[in-house]
């Protein structure tokens, strides 16, 4: 074996082409293994196996410095860099993250895993080594899609008239997550036909020499392009095309469901544990119902399928009515506010960590003009993702303070789709909506038709001195922490908000008759978030103690959702217990003072 020998990239410079052929075939097996018992990136990393080898067999890491965009593909990199233990060895599968990770190694130089940042952070890097008058190579290796997004184009836009080494690896496998979308991508596929001779080449005319690879997973192919770039005075760009997937029969044929994959069965493919995710399959439900009702509605992604799953066959039936402008959300945001004020009724849907890259959109092309579209945030829960780079628990303190954006947390399915039809039918504001991860099975309560009436809160149970007030995810929590409050004869109110973008101030003037204590509970970080402003304007009242919980203002890395909530006291347990405590303190002091 090659691969568990391999301590750095030197110990590959001296390889022969049936060595580096052994030594890629050994990592696929490594990779394989792995990802069939831990999960996780599949088609980019077997894609990308040679361009790696032959990056790390030319270059100099880490004194000539390889940026990978996403950093999804970079599990091979990882391997060639002292990190191989990680993809040999069961138990150290976790000691390595998703992405590149400076904290684990040298060779590593951000911590990225949004896409198309790869151009604009190598030009930093640039830049910097020129000022300081060394002379390092600086590669970005981009791919998966991420060319459609705006910072890469913005970052070619510079790179082009930056006349210094500057080399751009373009891992073209005619594939985002899902197809490719867009102009730009059917031009790219031009060039791949005429071998790179095309009229039309985006590099080229952005001011960047350009080379062509044509079969990008032909190790000594690429061994010869980057040797006659290396040490490249003007940029260049790279354009190497690559079968996602490539050495494994499943992924080579569905790039789409081997992008990521959880565990699953080496022979068939099949996955180990099945899931699908209620809510999510509702949205797919109403959406197809939805494009069947009205010839007006569009449904917006951003090349992950909206992030509720929607199949070849889904996106099929609905035609024009399904728009993915590929990886660039803030297309999307920004043609939602247009399709708004035309008079069609559009949904743009992705995960809640992508739409961290959307602020100004949001803010600007639509709540400045309060456009009536809809937007769905899937995920944003400390449920959901784990990595530090795609952290979804951040929406609440984002989204809940721009004007006009009607920002709602469902408590269950029910309300959930109640919610969705609403926001859909009404053109007075544009509306976010968390997706649950969790929520009520069943309601405990009247689940509203009509949400018109801004800011008016749902009381699930009547009570008395203390009052729960559970936002989305954490409703049913705050309901199990009461029924456990009334076994010790402390009889709650609870309170689901559904609104996290405005105060009911009439209910909460109402708490103050028979509540001195008021708990909040958010999935997501308690600074700037839905508790402070409960907080904030009890502020002036001595009489009521508010006590919020939620996260901690951090990135939080690979963590354990159950453990990091007992860290928080984000359970009905610990809520229990700490109500008691407080409510133990307050009689004492009332006695004492008495």
């Amino acid at each position: 074996m090659y691969l568990e020998k391999i301590t750095s990239p030197a110990d590959i410079k001296g390889y022969t082409a049936e060595q580096r052929r052994a030594l890629a075939q050994e990592m696929r097996e490594a990779l394989l293994k792995r990802a069939s018992i831990h999960g996780g990136h599949f088609g980019p990393d077997f894609g990308a196996v040679e361009a790696i080898i032959a990056l790390h067999t030319v270059f100099d890491s880490p004194t000539d410095k390889i940026v990978y965009d996403v950093s999804h593909q970079s599990y091979p990199h990882k391997m060639l860099t002292g990190r191989v233990e990680a993809y040999l060895v069961e138990k150290e599968y976790n000691e390595v993250s998703g992405y590149t990770n400076p904290e684990e190694s040298p060779h590593d130089f951000f911590n990225v895993g949004h896409t198309s940042t790869s151009i604009s952070l190598a030009t930093g890097l640039a830049k910097a080594r020129d000022l300081a008058g060394r002379h390092e190579n600086i590669i970005a290796f981009i791919g998966d899609g991420s060319m459609s997004g705006g910072e890469a184009l913005e970052g070619l836009n510079v790179a082009g008239e930056m006349q210094t080494n500057f080399i751009i690896v373009f891992n073209d496998n005619d594939q985002s997550i899902a197809e490719n979308h867009g102009g730009m991508y059917k031009e790219f596929r031009r060039l791949r036909e005429t071998n790179g001779m095309a009229e039309n080449n985006l590099f080229r005319a952005m001011g960047l020499d350009y080379r062509y690879v044509a079969d990008g997973n032909d190790c000594e192919a690429l061994i010869d392009a980057f040797r006659a770039v290396k040490d490249s005075q003007t940029p260049v760009v790279v354009h190497i095309h690559t079968q996602k997937g490539k050495g494994y029969k499943f992924a080579e044929e569905d790039h789409e469901t081997w992008h990521y994959r959880m565990p699953f069965d080496i022979e068939t493919g099949a996955l180990k544990q099945p899931y699908t995710d209620p809510f999510l399959a509702a949205t797919v439900d109403f959406v197809k119902a939805e494009a069947q009702r009205n010839p007006n509605f569009v449904f917006l992604a951003a090349g992950t399928m909206g992030g509720i799953g929607l199949t070849p066959a889904d996106r099929a039936a609905l035609g024009t009515q399904y728009v993915d402008v590929g990886i660039a959300e803030e297309q999307a945001v920004a043609m939602a506010s247009g399709l708004a004020r035309g008079g069609a009724r559009p949904i743009f849907g992705t995960y809640s960590t992508f739409f961290q890259r959307v602020y100004d959109q949001m803010a600007q092309d639509v709540a400045v003009n309060n456009n009536p579209a809809v937007f769905l945030t899937v995920g944003a829960s400390m449920y959901y993702m784990n990595d530090v780079t795609h952290l979804g628990f951040f929406d609440i303190p984002l989204f809940a303070n721009i004007p006009n954006l009607v920002f709602l947390a469902p408590a269950g399915i029910e309300e959930y789709l109640a919610v969705l039809r609403w926001a859909l039918a009404q053109t007075a504001h544009p509306v976010m909506i968390r997706v649950p991860v969790m929520g009520y099975e069943t309601s405990p309560y009247p689940v509203r038709t009509d949400y018109s009436a801004l800011n008016r809160y749902q009381v699930v149970t009547e009570g008395a001195e203390v009052a729960i007030i559970g936002t989305g995810n954490f409703a049913q929590m705050a309901s199990d922490a009461a029924a456990e409050l009334a076994k010790d004869g402390v009889h709650t109110t609870v309170i689901n908000p559904i609104f996290l973008s405005g105060l009911d101030t009439e209910l909460l003037d109402r708490l103050k008759a028979k509540h001195r204590l008021i708990l909040t509970l958010e999935d997501g970080t308690l600074e700037g978030g839905f508790g402070q402003k409960i907080a904030a304007y009890y502020g002036m009242d001595e009489h009521i103690r508010v006590r919020c919980y939620g996260l901690s203002k951090e990135f939080h890395d690979r963590y354990n959702p159950e453990e990091l909530a007992r860290e928080h006291h984000l359970t009905a347990e610990q809520i229990v217990a700490d109500t008691l405590r407080t409510l133990k303190k307050k009689m004492s002091a009332a006695q004492t003072n008495h």
